[in-house]
């Protein structure tokens, strides 16, 4: 569902007839994420431009790694030999707090980047938070696209073109031990998608335009953030994480060997099993000698014990077996990771893996750069695919006697090819 009118259309191909550079932006509540494709296959009119502005943005955006306060650029993310719009070349993956967007334009401004840019696709609700202070600080407008549809095209790009995109946490029961493993991703559909930003977002994806929203819930990234931050007094999402990486929740939670002595075994529930988020935060003596880190790491416990039951239901309701989690809360935050894969291992009995992708929360700008373009597409309809069964690499991965079921829906998971990745 695109949100272009025709003005939006007319500005943007006159965009894209142009030269460099190329842009997706998402502006989400907390963070903004660019995605930006460096060609290597410079044109003569390129060249040209190359002694003035084109260069400098070029290599202000290339040769750095922070920019201002909040600015990073994940290089361990970048993607090269892509090919975009028939050009080939990088993509580079930037974020920068929502906050410094006045930052952001003042730059844009300084390195003239609205003397070549006139349009940039974006997507987020600050694509319309902003879209005055854009018009009127720098001169660009705006494309308008919805964030759901740019996700799941971000996605799937991306794993078309990097072969260890999507990956599980083997032993996810025990999270000291689990470790990554890559999971072939190459026949996708259909999967659940659970978007985890400031809010949750889940959707049934069921083909490349073929999907809808069936849950969600308000206690996510921003709740984890907002709690940690009155709780123990972090100021950023990293020390908020750092805090809960050193944590014990079990000091913060009653468990239910707290209320039975022991296991239930009736129903199969471990005395360690949370039975109370913050429950024993009502005994004076408790709550006086738990430590900021045990509050964080309660927090984060009790927001993925929450967001991986919802996206159990919601396989159980979808019948479908894969549940995919992306979205910023997840970025430099493998302790979340491996506590969303153990809850949906828990609550589904082993019979769903929660799977994971390398490019996290930049699904949304990197499908907004894809926008007018046609390859995705064609990759999809012409090598469904994209790893083949010859002459690769075979890593091996849960077959069903491990608890990964194959979809009834999905009979193009009952495949003789080896697994690669």
């Amino acid at each position: 569902m695109q949100m272009l009118d025709e003005d939006d259309h007319i500005a943007l191909k006159k965009q894209l007839a142009k030269a460099m550079p190329w842009f997706g932006m998402d502006i989400g509540g907390t963070l903004t994420k660019l995605v930006y494709f460096e060609p290597k296959d410079i044109t003569p009119d390129e060249q040209d431009r190359e002694a003035g502005i084109l260069r400098n943005i070029r290599r202000y955006l290339t040769r750095n790694s922070a920019y201002g306060k909040t600015g990073h650029r994940d290089t361990h993310l970048q993607m090269d030999n892509v090919e975009i719009r028939k050009r080939r070349g990088s993509l580079h993956f930037i974020r920068f707090q929502t906050t410094d967007m006045g930052n952001f334009l003042s730059l844009a401004k300084q390195k003239g980047m609205a003397e070549l840019v006139t349009t940039v696709c974006a997507t987020g609700g600050g694509a319309f938070k902003f879209e005055k202070d854009f018009r009127d600080q720098v001169n660009m407008k705006l494309a308008k696209f919805d964030e759901l549809d740019t996700l799941i095209k971000g996605i799937l790009f991306a794993d078309l073109h990097n072969r260890t995109e999507c990956y599980y946490y083997e032993n996810a029961r025990d999270i000291v031990k689990s470790e990554k493993r890559a999971f072939n991703f190459s026949q996708p559909f259909p999967f659940i998608l659970v978007n985890v930003g400031s809010g949750v977002s889940i959707l049934a994806v069921y083909g490349p335009d073929n999907y809808k929203r069936i849950s969600g819930t308000s206690l996510g990234g921003g709740t984890f953030l907002g709690l940690c931050c009155l709780l123990t007094g972090c100021t950023t999402f990293e020390e908020a994480i750092q805090l809960a990486t050193k944590g014990d929740n079990r000091k913060v939670d009653k468990l239910v060997k707290d209320i039975y002595g022991g296991d239930y075994n009736r129903f199969g529930l471990p005395g360690d099993l949370v039975a109370s988020s913050f429950g024993q935060m009502h005994i004076n003596d408790k709550r006086v000698s738990v430590s900021r880190e045990d509050l964080a790491n309660a927090t984060l416990v009790t927001i993925t014990n929450n967001i991986g039951s919802i996206a159990r239901m919601c396989a159980l309701n979808e019948k479908i077996d894969r549940v995919v989690f992306v979205g910023n809360f997840l970025r430099v935050n493998p302790i979340s990771m491996k506590l969303l894969a153990y809850a949906m291992e828990f609550w589904s009995n082993g019979t769903m893996k929660g799977l994971f992708l390398e490019h996290e929360g930049y699904f949304g700008a990197l499908g907004c750069l894809l926008q007018f373009n046609g390859e995705l597409a064609a990759a999809l309809n012409d090598n469904l695919d994209h790893h083949g069964c010859e002459g690769e690499e075979t890593i091996e991965v849960p077959t069903n006697s491990d608890n990964i079921r194959p979809s009834s829906d999905n009979p193009s998971e009952n495949t003789n090819c080896p697994t690669t990745r």
